[in-house]
């Protein structure tokens, strides 16, 4: 019996199947706009939307950038004939030039990858002080969350506390990592932002 092709499920595409159900064209529009049917819109829509929604919201809600995003999830916008970060500019508009070119576009809501464009969760921060909120919204890419972690942080909290009670070998066998590894956790090089003596979360 011959294997029934799956289709795209968006109603009257019929293009083959991808990802997630959708077609390669829905499933890439998904994931640059969070909608199969994003995308698409006129060239002068996203600076009208700019100027006429963004900049005009003066609510505490996320305000969602509805067009083109990045990867990670940050709304994009052509300014001046060059591609930019929605959130920088609206930074920009809202609390005037960045005090130095380091500076970055830091959400207090903690959902800039989520697309927020809200002009009152926006301020100029450090990167220090952005990767500080991070921690502390929980959207940071530290420890287990890094794309070549071998580690969870329960383990790397463990592998801490038993500095000097267990050899770095046996450490190493145990967790199925490098004894240098083990060495670099236990000497505050690698997942230094843990405390040996934290609970796990």
């Amino acid at each position: 019996m011959a294997k029934i092709k799956r289709i795209c499920d968006v109603e009257g595409c019929g293009k083959p199947h991808h990802s997630k159900g959708w077609c390669a064209t829905h499933y890439m529009r998904w994931h640059s706009h969070g909608d199969p049917l994003g995308g698409g819109a006129s060239p002068g829509e996203p600076p009208r939307y700019f100027n006429e929604v963004v900049l005009a919201y003066d609510g505490n809600e996320c305000l969602h950038w509805p067009f083109a995003r990045t990867k990670k999830g940050y709304g994009m916008l052509y300014v001046d004939g060059r591609l930019q970060t929605v959130s920088r500019v609206v930074c920009e508009c809202v609390n005037g030039p960045p005090p130095t070119p380091e500076h970055e576009a830091a959400h207090s809501c903690g959902m800039g990858h989520k697309g927020c464009v809200t002009k009152r969760h926006l301020d100029w921060k450090t990167p220090a002080e952005n990767c500080a909120d991070k921690i502390l919204h929980d959207t940071h890419n530290r420890g287990e969350r890094h794309g070549i972690a071998k580690l969870t942080k329960e383990q790397a909290i463990e592998i801490q506390a038993l500095r000097g009670t267990v050899s770095q070998s046996e450490l190493a066998a145990r967790f199925g990592v490098s004894q240098s590894t083990v060495s670099l956790i236990q000497n505050r090089k690698n997942w230094a932002w843990l405390s040996a003596k934290s609970e796990p979360a």
